[in-house]
């Protein structure tokens, strides 16, 4: 038996993988996004204490008071895909923000930068970094002293690239095929991304998430958990129990479609599924009984057919029959 879907993982580098076909939202300003939390992949810390930049022995509330220093500081921000892995080179946007709230209760931002790696100048003081990779992002927290700051953000992102067939490994064509992406969140599940074509690369925080692939718009879909590995990109294949009918109405087996007929499909309790005019209306229908009914004129004719997986079929109606 087949297994519904089956997935690749690829040992690539994400770093030289394109990020500019990925949509960054320009709107998002704040709040800034929390750590990931540990089933997703972030640290174990992620509900508690923030990782700080610079001396680890220093706490938050020991460190140094540089609020009489006003003048602007440089500051390098940079992103990598593990303690030892390589630097990201492209594709990030970063954010940085005040940890004070404005009037309206909401968090400052202080700046902005989409070089791979940042180069600004800020004040001395407390901030939150937030980057974006594509539909991945990170957050931390940011100290800036007097002098040289260098900070680097350990970013586990992976790729992820999804197609699907037909069971019996019967091709989709790519128009009719598109995936949607989610994940638990704190709030419940969250919506990563729509509408997805087939074998578009996405970047993701390294973690589990649900796949959803539609085949047509009526009632072909797939349903899948997958996990995205941190540095790697996973290509899933996921199978779909459904095929692609054609209608038509003849007068004799294999005779030429009459044209101007209303189409009708019903599902075996009775809803209906998908309606059309013309002579070789098509769609797509999971397994299943189904009702199709033809009208011209001011006749109906009707034919009960069962939907299996495989290649297009055609299911036409004998008028000579009803």
């Amino acid at each position: 038996m087949r297994l519904p879907f089956l997935f690749v993982l690829g040992l690539l580098v994400l770093s030289a993988l394109p990020a500019s076909a990925q949509e960054i939202d320009e709107s998002v300003t704040s709040p800034v996004p929390p750590l990931r939390p540990a089933e997703f992949g972030g640290p174990e810390n992620a509900a508690g204490d923030t990782p700080e930049a610079g001396d680890d022995d220093i706490g938050p509330d020991v460190r140094p008071d540089f609020s009489a220093i006003t003048t602007p500081q440089p500051v390098t921000l940079s992103a990598r895909l593990s303690d030892n892995g390589p630097f990201i080179s492209d594709g990030l946007v970063w954010r940085v923000f005040d940890t004070r709230v404005d009037d309206a209760g909401e968090l400052a931002l202080v700046a902005k930068s989409e070089e791979a790696t940042a180069t600004l100048s800020l004040p001395p003081g407390e901030y939150v970094t937030h980057v974006a990779y594509g539909r991945a992002q990170a957050s931390d927290t940011l100290f800036v002293e007097p002098g040289p700051n260098t900070y680097t953000i350990i970013f586990e992102v992976g790729g992820l690239e999804l197609n699907a067939m037909v069971s019996g490994d019967v091709p989709i064509p790519p128009a009719l095929l598109d995936f949607d992406v989610y994940a638990e969140g704190p709030d419940g599940r969250m919506t990563i991304a729509e509408d997805l074509a087939p074998g578009e690369l996405i970047h993701l925080n390294a973690g589990i998430y649900s796949v959803v692939s539609h085949f047509g718009a009526i009632n072909a879909e797939v349903r899948s958990e997958i996990r995205v590995e941190p540095g790697q990109v996973t290509q899933a294949i996921l199978y779909h129990r459904a095929a692609q009918v054609s209608l038509r109405l003849v007068s004799e087996e294999g005779g030429e479609a009459i044209a101007d007929v209303e189409w009708t499909i019903k599902s075996g309790s009775g809803d209906t599924l998908f309606t059309d005019i013309g002579a070789f209306p098509s769609t797509v229908l999971a397994t299943g009984d189904y009702l199709v009914l033809a009208k011209l004129g001011d006749k109906v004719y009707n034919r009960q057919f069962q939907v299996a997986p495989g290649a297009p079929r055609n299911v036409e109606i004998l008028t000579s029959l009803n």
